[in-house]
């Protein structure tokens, strides 16, 4: 990323030379303000007929020209800054590529069916997002038609999430209650945090909620036995009470990251009792379209300077494999080890009876007479034996 990299410099440079031109210029500006303010001060005081006219005259040239000055200097240096910024756009043209259909199929998005599918995921995105009216516009003009079942469970975890963001646990506490069963299925630790970071927001009211506090102690009953050594930590903290909690060996209860802490856990839960990705799948896709086209643009540039424009056709798959790290990996990918190829729907992966596992193209090349040899063992066998199997 040395692309990025080279921009991101010349856009720091930039942010330098705002912030020093803003803070010049509040100097001078400062100064010409007490400067005309002492000037209107002697006025006040002295009154215009009792002051020198000549020496009034003088102060009043001196005080118009460090204005005219100023106002110079800053005009020049605020010109300065439009030569950085422009350098930006340079860099940026320098190190970026604008034309990129050379990587990208003609016929990606030529039919409706695949349009639709496009407008259908932009849409979703922008529910998981809570930018309800922008998709609304967005059904309007691209017709697509969203049921309200689809679009219900993305209003509710917005509501939620919003209430989190403002530090207002009952409605997260009122949702967690309703899906008890499923989060207890999913192994969820979901309610007894929501119910943990009440109680701690009450302990940090003081000692006149503590009476509050031990009553609605009472919900933990229900999670003692697993979250038992995490209970007895928050009831210790109840001795400290009066001397203030921040001022405890109980101190950490009081760290601001566990609102943030509490949003993934609901977003990461309620998307897995909805059969949802936690990460919207548009933003994963553009990640990693970020991630691999520089690497796809300087393929393509090999192919053109050595003229083998039919090693890649957009059609399967890539020429090469492109790493886009550990995080986009959410399935097991098999490769056959005769035809060293990724297997597919119509070339899945086919387990033998010796219990190797190659793809079906290689079974079908493999089989000769009716028969085939294990390419790994002696073990012959009928083909028809073997079986797919699924990663």
């Amino acid at each position: 990323m040395e692309q990025c990299a080279c921009v991101e410099r010349e856009l720091e440079k930039v942010l330098h030379r705002f912030v020093m031109y803003g803070h010049q210029s509040e100097e001078r500006l400062d100064e010409l303000l007490r400067s005309v303010c002492e000037i209107r001060g002697q006025l006040v005081a002295f009154g215009v007929q009792d002051a020198d006219l000549s020496v009034l005259s003088q102060t009043m040239a001196q005080c118009c020209k460090n204005i005219k000055e100023t106002v110079q200097m800053l005009a020049s240096r605020h010109k300065d800054i439009h030569g950085s910024v422009s350098k930006v756009g340079k860099a940026i043209d320098r190190n970026f590529d604008a034309e990129i259909s050379a990587v990208v199929a003609e016929t990606v998005w030529d039919t409706p069916e695949r349009q639709k599918y496009l407008s259908e995921t932009i849409v979703e995105h922008l529910y998981r997002q809570g930018m309800l009216s922008v998709a609304e516009d967005l059904c309007q003009e691209s017709g697509v038609v969203i049921d309200m079942s689809m679009k219900q469970p993305f209003l509710e975890l917005n509501r939620i999430l919003e209430a989190l963001r403002m530090q207002d646990l009952r409605p997260a506490l009122e949702w967690a209650v309703t899906n008890r069963q499923r989060l207890l299925d999913l192994n969820s630790s979901l309610e007894f945090k929501l119910h943990r970071l009440y109680f701690i927001s009450l302990l940090s009211g003081g000692i006149g909620n503590q009476m509050e506090a031990l009553q609605y102690a009472r919900h933990f009953q229900p999670f003692a036995s697993q979250h038992q050594r995490d209970i007895q930590i928050l009831m210790g903290s109840l001795v400290y009470l009066r001397h203030g909690i921040e001022n405890s060996p109980y101190r950490s209860l009081l760290e601001t990251n566990q609102w943030a802490e509490i949003c993934n856990i609901f977003t990461r839960d309620a998307c897995a009792l909805l059969g949802l990705s936690v990460e919207s799948p548009l933003s994963v896709s553009f990640a990693s379209g970020c991630m691999a086209l520089p690497v796809l643009m300087n393929i393509k540039q090999v192919i053109e300077q050595r003229q083998c424009s039919g090693v890649w056709t957009h059609k399967d798959e890539l020429p090469i494999e492109i790493d886009l790290g550990k995080k986009c990996w959410y399935h097991s990918v098999f490769a056959c080890p005769i035809l060293r190829q990724q297997t597919s729907e119509s070339n899945p992966p086919m387990k033998l009876i010796c219990g190797h596992v190659i793809s079906r193209d290689a079974l079908n090349k493999l089989t000769n007479a009716g028969k085939l040899k294990c390419p790994y063992c002696p073990m012959e066998q009928n083909p028809s034996h073997a079986k797919q199997i699924y990663f």
